[in-house]
């Protein structure tokens, strides 16, 4: 399995971004796929969003709800992350993950940076 996420940025407060996540080696197309993220100087990585095989089953942390958007198209092996209203509390390294407990590669990427700054 190798997942590859971009589209990490600075970003102002009240921006948006989307993230992308290849994913190779694996049967994308039924895959659950998750969305991480591990904000600096802290320990934990944060679960922030699922969605199903078919697009369907999506779940949100709550801190995200109605901000961000998941979604993903199985023809690209690729999953998305529409991040809107930003605030500096989404400051994190993120990660797409095929589990929402991965603790490391290869059940997630390298991550990617978002900073949310002015």
């Amino acid at each position: 399995v190798h997942l590859v996420e971009s589209g990490g940025d600075l970003v102002q407060p009240g921006g948006s971004l989307r993230l992308s996540c290849v994913a190779s080696g694996l049967t994308f197309s039924r895959q659950y796929m998750n969305w991480l993220r591990q904000a600096p100087g802290k320990e934990d990585v944060e679960w922030i969003s699922g969605i199903g095989s078919d697009g369907r089953n999506i779940y949100y942390e709550d801190s995200v709800k109605g901000r961000f958007t998941v979604s993903r198209d199985n023809a690209k092996n690729t999953l998305y992350l529409q991040m809107d209203k930003v605030s500096s509390e989404d400051t994190a390294l993120y990660y797409c993950a095929t589990n929402p407990n991965c603790a490391g590669p290869p059940c997630r990427g390298q991550g990617t940076q978002v900073t949310v700054s002015s």
